[in-house]
């Protein structure tokens, strides 16, 4: 029986090799789950025309454009470029994911921060919004965004505590939670849960990546969006009938040019 929720997916990967088999069919069921639409993303050259390509294939899918700080490297000259014109697409609703990674440290501090606020300008050129990605890089990221951000914005599977989702949140940008939102041990997550507006928050799976439970472990994929807004609702004593609305709302306002193509 096909739900009655409408759900956002604000961040997910269909184009990774996992989806090769069953891509259209793992859309399907996504759509029957209540997740009326879908928002691919970037994260080098190669992927983000991906993303233009299966927004164009799915009328549920649309596409967020961008270099990730773990793919810095051999980039073509015309990179930026490159980005501008895909940015062009009516169904590319933002840039990213961009922002600093300082776990893997693929590339040095200096060449990630260069390329972060290159295409922090690029969004604000473009009156588009970013989706930023940060790990072990929160307070740099942070710093990055007081000084060069062009609103709104998307921090894409916070993880970090209370403290750093309000100087997000006193930027102006949305805290977008993952499946580790439904881990027992997410305590300082489940916090921010909690705490935060209910016009801020965000939900997604960043598929095929962080499988909520009871599937932890497994190939993600945008039908359990709906184990992730169940968390959400619960931690905020609400059902979930009555909390996608406002996630509904949350993403049309967050993602300007969505709000356009969904109403």
């Amino acid at each position: 029986m096909k739900s009655t929720l409408r759900l956002i997916d604000t961040h997910l990967h269909l184009a990774s090799e996992q989806f090769n088999e069953d891509r259209s069919a793992v859309i399907l069921r996504a759509i029957d789950a209540g997740v009326a639409a879908m928002i691919e993303i970037g994260y080098d050259l190669a992927s983000s025309h991906a993303a233009v390509a299966l927004a164009n294939a799915h009328p549920a899918v649309f596409a967020v454009v961008g270099i990730q700080p773990n793919h810095l490297h051999d980039l073509p000259g015309d990179w930026i470029d490159q980005i501008r014109r895909l940015a062009a697409h009516p169904k590319v609703v933002a840039i990213g994911e961009i922002g600093l990674d300082y776990y893997w440290m693929k590339s040095p501090p200096s060449e990630q921060d260069a390329a972060f606020r290159a295409q922090l300008a690029l969004a604000g050129e473009l009156g588009l919004p970013v989706v930023i990605h940060s790990r072990d890089a929160m307070a740099e990221t942070i710093a990055v965004l007081r000084d060069a951000a062009r609103g709104p914005g998307i921090m894409h599977s916070f993880s970090g505590d209370w403290a750093a989702a309000q100087e997000c949140l006193e930027l102006g940008f949305y805290l977008s939670l993952s499946g580790p939102l439904t881990f027992p041990k997410s305590v300082a997550l489940h916090e921010v849960a909690r705490l935060a507006p209910a016009d801020r928050l965000l939900i997604e799976t960043d598929s095929p990546y962080l499988s909520p439970h009871p599937h932890r472990g497994q190939r993600n994929e945008p039908s359990r969006l709906v184990y992730i807004g169940q968390k959400l609702a619960e931690l905020r004593g609400q059902t979930l009938d009555a909390l996608a609305p406002q996630l509904w709302q949350n993403t049309l306002h967050a993602f300007p040019r969505l709000s356009t193509a969904l109403g």
